[in-house]
């Protein structure tokens, strides 16, 4: 049993946009729908638990999932105060507690059936695995004026993305932990690395965006373009 969580809560405060993020249209379709639709296609998914803002929930149910052709069901959660808030709402609504906990950002409509395949074959032996790629780029470290203070060595060093997949008790442990001892992180592998287990690393696909600015509008559309050439 896979369920999937789709984190849709977000406010997307860098997209400087009047909608959620998760809402902007490209190619004429909310990328909240994009990402059910390439999630839904895989058929190692069992379930969809859509997380959104608790004020959106009729909006989403009206304008997302009815005008979106899925086969799997899904089901509307509403989001918290924080990214470990809403995940944990959404790890609250397995009702499978030997499942597998897929765990994908609403905004990273171009994941593959096959890397998510992968995710999850990696989580099943492991008990936690995530996709990421590797930096390419040369990374500075600088201080607070914004001076370079050393060059880092990139060899070891990887861009998480999602989807992240856990065994349900390990994620929902370490989200716990999280909220109750209040400490924070910018995904979710981090509150289960916190509690020192070991997390494998596959890699993706630089394609795998998350759109987050404007100029990731702009590069998605690109990549639809691409893709449908």
């Amino acid at each position: 049993m896979v369920s999937a969580i789709i984190v849709a809560a977000g406010r997307g405060i860098r997209m400087q946009s009047t909608r959620r993020k998760q809402y902007i249209e490209i190619a004429g379709i909310p990328i909240l729908s994009h990402t059910l639709r390439a999630i839904d296609a895989c058929d190692s998914v069992n379930e969809i638990i859509l997380i959104v803002p608790g004020e959106d929930i009729d909006y989403c149910y009206n304008n997302i999932i009815s005008s979106t052709n899925l086969s799997k069901k899904i089901r509307l959660v509403a989001g918290g105060a924080e990214r470990s808030d809403s995940v944990y709402n959404g790890i609250l609504a397995v009702k499978d507690f030997n499942s597998l906990v897929l765990i994908h950002d609403g905004v990273r409509p171009f994941i593959r059936p096959e890397e998510i395949d992968a995710c999850i074959s990696a989580a099943e032996d492991s008990g936690a695995a995530i996709l990421a790629v590797p930096v390419n780029d040369t990374l500075k470290s600088v201080d607070d004026s914004g001076i370079i203070d050393k060059t880092l060595p990139r060899e070891r060093v990887w861009l998480a993305q999602t989807p992240q997949v856990f065994k349900y008790s390990i994620i929902k442990d370490a989200l716990y932990n999280a909220i109750k001892s209040n400490y924070s992180g910018t995904d979710d592998a981090f509150f289960v690395e916190h509690m020192g287990k070991k997390v494998k690393i596959l890699k993706g696909s630089r394609l795998n965006i998350k759109i987050t600015t404007r100029e990731d509008l702009q590069l998605a559309q690109a990549i639809i373009t691409l893709t449908e050439t």
